[in-house]
């Protein structure tokens, strides 16, 4: 199947920008809806935002306007693009990857990264 690899992660002050990379193996990711994640220090994973292989996404209202995902297809990796970053940010980001329709419930995916740290200090 597919393997699903994060990068980017790291300490930044609030405002900050920070571009996180998804980089698949095994697998194109073109055929699949693919999603970022969060999860805080004794919190369950939240929905960040997810995209199909058309290009429909849907983001969660926290990060509506400060966050964007994107996929280049030519090297199999996804990207969340985040700007104004706030400390409620802070969390370990995971990708993943499902078939079939959008879904923002964590349980509906298939594959997951291992996650990358972001912490945004005020």
């Amino acid at each position: 199947q597919v393997q699903l690899v994060e990068s980017g992660g790291g300490l930044v002050q609030a405002g900050d920008s920070l571009r996180l990379s998804c980089a698949a193996s095994g697998r194109t990711l073109s055929s699949f809806v693919m999603g970022w994640f969060r999860q805080a220090p004794g919190k369950e994973r939240e929905f960040v935002v997810a995209i199909t292989w058309s290009g429909s996404n849907t983001y969660a209202d926290s990060v509506k306007g400060r966050f964007a995902i994107s996929r280049d297809n030519a090297r199999n990796t996804v990207y969340l693009q985040m700007n104004s970053l706030k400390p409620e940010d802070t969390a370990v980001y995971y990708c993943a990857a499902k078939y079939g329709r959008l879904a923002v419930s964590a349980g509906d995916y298939d594959v997951w990264g291992q996650g990358t740290q972001v912490t945004v200090s005020s």
